[in-house]
């Protein structure tokens, strides 16, 4: 009796963990893609592109849905790291993709450290460069805790549904015409397709698509026996970046559609904070600081895990500990940068989703051969055809989005 009990109980145990660490990967890859820069670029487009740019949001959700749907199944399937399987499949290519993504992770964090130091601005009045270094600081922190890795879940849990609520409230406030939004939707009267490269690169490439599917590795829900459940949480992953992702556009819409002039050209523009003055008066400056805050810190942290997490290929023996110390050391010199460099935040945050616009295709490319032709690889699994071809024709688009990239790149080196 005390034996089935134990047993009982060891299962409610294994049940719990596994739905905590879904949830947690969940959270991180929808706050690593729910940046500053993505917080900027929609402020920006909207104000631009009015309603019609909700189409750009719903292609960046398709896109987005194809390319993590490949790669949570494919790293839980082989239970290995994606520069591993890289390696696996095409000899030297992971190791390329790892420096690639380690690379852009740093430019990315650069960004996010820039839009922390913008959020507690408008949250507190506090100057940028104190803010961000306190937020990096802040990070450091997290990860030099005894239980970083439940630290890390709670607060990413805790932070996005704080994001969400907070953008809940503001698109309420500033009374958005849905009917119209939801028509252009899928109806849009203007297709920007340079928009849609730059929302893409910004919220799927370099690090991001990988934050969700490496957690679920350290957390051991791997294998066939996952992957129903994997496959799930990663649609689900998908609901709650699309829906932060529809309510900023809502918030930002209103006040646009209201008659206010959000200004996007000039030098220092913050769309972003404009708007939600605009809806909500001191207060809804307030709610973006704390917002675009919020998005910033779990970004730091999304990040420094996912591309430290690349490491392991270059040192197999890589320890928790060495993990740990090299975690704290890639915050550190996102941070001295930061503090070095003399461009303005928005510019630095274009630049980092035009530089990891140029990742994207090369990791979903090899994933998408491994679902083709290396079976081998995952034990025997029948890859479902469906996702294959969308997988297929989502490398040609992103190909061609990374060359549209480049031309963010160069304008940030002439403003630099």
């Amino acid at each position: 009796m005390a034996m089935q009990e134990t047993t009982n109980q060891e299962m409610e145990n294994f049940v719990s963990n596994r739905r905590s660490s879904l949830i947690a990967a969940i959270f991180l890859m929808a706050t690593s893609a729910i940046g500053p820069g993505f917080i900027t670029q929609t402020a920006t487009f909207t104000a631009t592109m009015g309603a019609a740019f909700a189409f750009g949001i719903l292609a960046s959700i398709l896109i987005d849905f194809v390319v993590q749907q490949n790669i949570w199944r494919i790293v839980t399937l082989t239970r290995m790291q994606s520069a591993d399987i890289a390696n696996a499949a095409i000899p030297g290519s992971g190791y390329l993709l790892a420096i690639l993504v380690i690379f852009g992770g740093l430019v990315f964090n650069v960004g996010n450290i820039a839009g922390a130091g913008l959020g507690l601005n408008a949250l507190m009045g506090l100057d940028p460069k104190w803010g961000g270094l306190f937020s990096a600081l802040m990070a450091i922190y997290i990860f030099t805790s005894r239980k970083a890795g439940v630290a890390i879940d709670r607060i990413i849990v805790i932070l996005g549904m704080i994001m969400i609520g907070m953008t809940l409230f503001v698109a309420i406030v500033s009374n958005p015409p849905v009917g119209e939004a939801l028509r252009q939707t899928v109806l849009p009267d203007e297709i920007n397709f340079a928009t849609i490269t730059t929302i893409v690169g910004g919220t799927v490439g370099g690090y991001i698509c990988y934050a969700g599917a490496h957690r679920l590795l350290d957390k051991g829900a791997v294998g066939i026996e996952n992957i129903k459940v994997v496959s799930s949480a990663a649609t689900k992953g998908i609901l709650v970046v699309g829906l932060m992702r529809y309510l900023l556009f809502l918030a930002i819409l209103g006040v646009v559609a209201s008659g206010v002039t959000l200004d996007v050209a000039s030098e220092t523009a913050d769309p972003a904070s404009q708007a939600f003055q605009a809806a909500a008066g001191e207060f809804g400056l307030r709610i973006f600081g704390l917002i675009i805050w919020a998005a910033s810190i779990t970004s730091i942290i999304g990040a420094a895990y996912t591309s430290i997490s690349f490491c392991s290929v270059f040192r197999k023996q890589f320890t928790e500990r060495q993990r740990n110390i090299a975690t704290l050391l890639f915050i550190a010199v996102s941070l001295a940068i930061y503090l070095l460099i003399g461009t303005p935040p928005a510019a630095l945050l274009v630049f980092a989703g035009g530089f990891n616009g140029l990742i994207l295709p090369l990791g979903l490319t090899i994933f998408v051969y491994v679902g083709w032709k290396r079976a081998d690889l995952m034990a025997g699994y029948v890859y479902p055809r469906w996702l294959l071809w969308s997988g297929a024709m989502t490398c040609v688009l992103t190909w061609y989005m990374g060359a549209m990239s480049i031309d963010s790149i160069f304008e940030f080196l002439k403003s630099a």
